[in-house]
């Protein structure tokens, strides 16, 4: 069987077409692959920011006619590119496993001083997304005391982007898909070597951090590759539906089915993230519309709701214990990549200038106002978030864990534990009689509350993903009372309140 798979011609067209061409030989012996390249109209004008092009999908349409007419028999897109809108003769039948969904940016690091004098920044992207969700995130959330963030528009392939922000003296950072580099880092075809290693060099002039997708959710579909076909053609869509990935195509088209019903298009300023997790769905929508209403929701769909409750059942408390910082800290020797817990964490003194990853976006701001460069966050998902920089890094990381003297040490990563301050007593003023749900903020709280009054531990329990779950579980199967329809995940205090509440 021979099969002809048609992408544009650019680097990253070219790699996931291949992506999915080897993937179908691996699941099909003796299969064979013509590949056909060509320059697409959003490839051959670049100089109108995408936005202002008023042809939908500048990179995917001239391809339509070659399925139509049966000139090949696959077409691999980004899937982000595709227009919204279904197609008469055409369909999109199948997805690879996602690439990471987040953007990436990019600061020359010649820049960090002029950053801090002139307290302002100009930046590189054509996405009216990225410019209303980041721009004052920037402000806050870089070590530079931004007053002003200017985003100009630039075209081009990721070496082309990335050369024009280091040649340029004015401009000072780009944003590009994360996905973009990841998959170009890894492409084994030794046509990509050149490529790899000026993308190497370039990378060695700038800094990184992930953006996180609580502040800047991707564009709909962002990081997944679309494979169409014509919609007649039974003997592909049953060879594709073996290398179709099922979660990420209905993470995808979720978000494409959320971005067409405000319009659609890259002209809007609208991010939306579908994340699939062990403990439900999480929904993340940011942006404005065309008319004006602001965007702004986070939602998890938990996979095993608890039951609702009258707001005198429920329980929560944000009491916070004292912290004292200890002074016999010390970094394990090797140590490339440190995880901030939390802001206090940060002992006054420590220099270290290599990974700094931090719980949430919180800490990430309060680290800015310390002069931290951060690379990115768990997005207050848990430890258990994994921080996908290894690529970009270079290098294998080696994780260590700022935290309080009982902090919990299991995670992801396996991180050691550096206790640089320790917690004092917790005093709940509030009363549990009564109560049935209770909402916990960390596992310490857990821990000292349920010491004091036992009675609590047959009750309803619930708290974000992460330590707090992993610590509260553990206690109550220690205690042979754990019931798994009585601890649930939510994302915040929030998000409880909305499911749990009669």
């Amino acid at each position: 069987m021979r099969l002809k798979i048609s992408a544009r011609k650019s680097d990253l067209a070219r790699l996931q077409a291949y992506m999915v061409g080897e993937t179908l030989k691996e699941n099909n012996p003796g299969l064979e692959i013509e590949y056909r390249f060509k320059e697409s109209l959003g490839d051959i004008n670049l100089t109108t920011p995408l936005w202002q092009i008023p042809e939908k999908g500048v990179f995917t349409e001239d391809f339509l006619g070659e399925l139509i007419h049966g000139e090949t028999d696959m077409v691999v897109h980004s899937w982000k590119d595709l227009p919204t809108e279904a197609r008469k003769d055409t369909e999109i039948v199948a997805t690879l496993p996602r690439a990471d969904q987040r953007d990436l940016l990019l600061v020359k690091k010649s820049h960090f001083a002029k950053l801090r004098s002139e307290k302002a920044m100009r930046v590189f992207s054509s996405s009216p997304r990225r410019e209303y969700n980041l721009t004052n995130f920037f402000k806050e959330h870089l070590p530079f005391n931004l007053e002003s963030v200017k985003f100009e528009s630039v075209r081009g392939n990721i070496p082309t982007r990335i050369r024009k922000l280091l040649e340029s003296t004015e401009v000072d950072g780009l944003i590009v898909a994360k996905a973009a580099l990841d998959r170009l880092f890894t492409v084994p075809q030794d046509e990509f070597k050149e490529v790899q290693a000026l993308l190497r060099s370039y990378l060695a002039q700038v800094e990184f951090a992930a953006l996180p997708l609580s502040v800047n959710p991707n564009a709909a579909a962002q990081g997944a590759l679309a494979i169409e076909i014509k919609k007649d053609r039974a003997d592909l869509r049953a060879l594709l539906g073996k290398i179709d990935d099922p979660s990420t195509f209905k993470c995808a088209q979720k978000e494409r089915d959320i971005l067409a019903s405000f319009g659609g298009g890259c002209h809007q300023k609208i991010g939306v993230a579908v994340l699939a997790r062990p403990y439900g769905e999480i929904t993340i929508l940011k942006g404005l519309t065309d008319g004006g209403k602001v965007l702004d929701t986070r939602e998890l769909v938990p996979s095993t709701p608890a039951p609702r409750f009258s707001a005198e059942q429920m329980w929560s408390s944000e009491v916070r214990a004292e912290r004292k910082p200890l002074n016999d800290w010390k970094v394990p020797a090797g140590t490339n990549a440190l995880y901030v817990s939390r802001s206090e964490s940060w002992p006054e003194g420590l220099k270290f200038d290599q990974f700094v990853w931090t719980a949430g976006t919180r800490t990430w701001k309060a680290m800015a106002q310390k002069g931290v460069w951060v690379h990115g966050c768990s997005e207050g998902l848990g430890e258990q978030e994994e921080s996908r920089i290894n690529i970009l890094a270079n290098v294998p990381l080696k994780w260590a864990k700022l935290t309080h003297d009982t902090g919990y040490e299991e995670g992801a990563r396996q991180m050691p534990l550096v206790a640089t301050y320790t917690l004092g007593a917790q005093n709940n003023a509030l009363p549990v009689t009564g109560k049935e749900c209770f909402f916990w903020s960390s596992g310490s709280q857990f821990l000292d509350t349920a010491k004091k009054h036992p009675e609590i531990l047959n009750k309803h329990h619930a708290c974000g993903p992460g330590n707090t779950f992993k610590i509260i579980r553990q206690y109550l199967q220690e205690q042979n009372l754990f019931d798994e329809s009585k601890l649930n995940i939510y994302l915040d205090l929030e998000n409880w309140r909305q499911q749990c509440t009669k």
